[in-house]
């Protein structure tokens, strides 16, 4: 694994706003044109390996969670886990999700946190990089299955849907990445054949009389993908409705047991010394050494406390951490002349299929992070 300096494309930015990828330049600088990783095709495939392994750990995790009633330790309130536990036992199909590795190309990959309910930096991995792949280096391939395997998954929700029953996705109005990123799966959702439509999560209604979702022409809701926390949902009014009322969500409910950096200590408690796991704990006292500090439920490295090598870095206080903690053993991401980089490895439709790396100045990821493409040679 090596970070390399190429020659940007001519109007590079042009293209990705005629391909959708709008959001290349927030904040002044997102894609970071110029600069790759370039990997061998035996790291790759070490992390479709471990991607696949850490995908089956997780799933035997829902059980554990479930069959031990672990919700409230995790910070899920126990009616909400009763609803997650119907949707595991219905078999609700999920999505996506992606992994946030610790790899240098050198050790083993180690797993920082699994993003199960709502990832992002979709668009870019999937499309965006495949785009700048095949412009620069043509001859070479790249870990990126993504957009097929995304057709893969919504044709086989297709399959379990009434015919011609609509399929909505949402978001928050006025947040565009987040826009962007439900109009691309929606556009996957439509080659697939699916009646896909799209309402801004404010636009949704409840039929309180019928127990039910609409939109605002009175149509009912009943199959949404939300780019909407789960942990949002529990501490919101909406959020009752859910439990009443008739709607299937994508990720499904049982996605919330993983969502939640809870997971970490559980996964660690279920295979301790696991070559691709951090030691993780409820309690603090049980990390000698440098560690991390992270919320429950946090987004962007927001309030995320990081203390390796006698120093202390903090990401933005969004004021996440009102449900608790979890403490894991600091395992620093790998420097590359001061751009420290994370890989975050996607599984769609239950398998690994590709991966998209983000990398900042400070060791701990932020909103501000940049997304960087890569490639190996076959």
């Amino acid at each position: 694994m090596e970070r390399c300096i190429v020659r940007k494309r001519d109007n590079w930015k042009q293209k990705f706003d005629e391909l959708g990828f709008s959001f290349h330049s927030m904040g002044g600088v997102y894609w970071n044109e110029g600069a790759c990783y370039e990997f061998t095709s035996e790291e790759i495939d070490h992390l479709e390996e471990v991607t696949a392994e850490l995908h089956a750990l997780c799933l035997q995790a829902v059980d554990y969670v479930i069959d031990r009633n672990l919700f409230r330790k995790i910070g899920i309130p126990e009616r909400w886990g009763a609803y997650a536990a119907e949707s595991w036992k219905r078999k609700d199909p999920s999505l996506y999700g992606r992994f946030d590795f610790s790899y240098d190309g050198k050790g083993e990959p180690k797993l920082l946190e699994y993003n199960a309910d709502t990832p992002t930096s979709l668009v870019e991995s999937s499309i965006a990089q495949w785009v700048w792949l095949e412009e620069l280096f043509p001859a070479y391939d790249q870990f990126n299955s993504i957009h097929e395997k995304l057709q893969d998954a919504f044709t086989a929700v297709k399959s379990t849907l009434p015919q011609q029953q609509p399929f909505y996705f949402t978001c928050v109005q006025d947040h565009e990445e987040d826009f962007v990123t439900v109009e691309y799966l929606r556009d996957v959702a439509v080659q697939s054949g699916l009646d896909g439509r799209h309402i801004f999560i404010e636009d949704i209604g409840f039929d309180a009389e019928a127990k039910r979702f609409c939109d605002q022409d009175n149509n009912p809701i009943e199959y949404v993908f939300k780019l909407y926390p789960w942990e949002w949902l529990l501490a919101d009014e909406f959020g009752e409705n859910v439990i009443n009322g008739q709607i299937r969500f994508f990720e499904p409910a049982w996605k919330m047991i993983l969502a939640g950096k809870g997971i970490l200590p559980l996964l660690w408690e279920m295979s301790p010394g696991h070559k691709n796991l951090l030691p993780s704990f409820f309690e603090e006292g049980r990390i000698t050494g440098d560690l991390v500090r992270k919320p429950f439920f946090s987004r962007e490295g927001a309030n995320v406390v990081l203390r390796t090598g006698g120093n202390t870095y903090e990401g933005t206080d969004a004021h996440y951490g009102i449900e608790g903690h979890v403490y894991q053993q600091a395992h620093p991401l790998p420097d590359f002349n001061g751009s420290h980089a994370v890989i975050g490895s996607w599984v769609v439709n239950g398998l690994p299929a590709g991966i998209g790396i983000r990398e900042d100045r400070t060791p701990i990821t932020t909103n501000s992070s940049l997304f960087v493409p890569h490639y190996f040679q076959p």
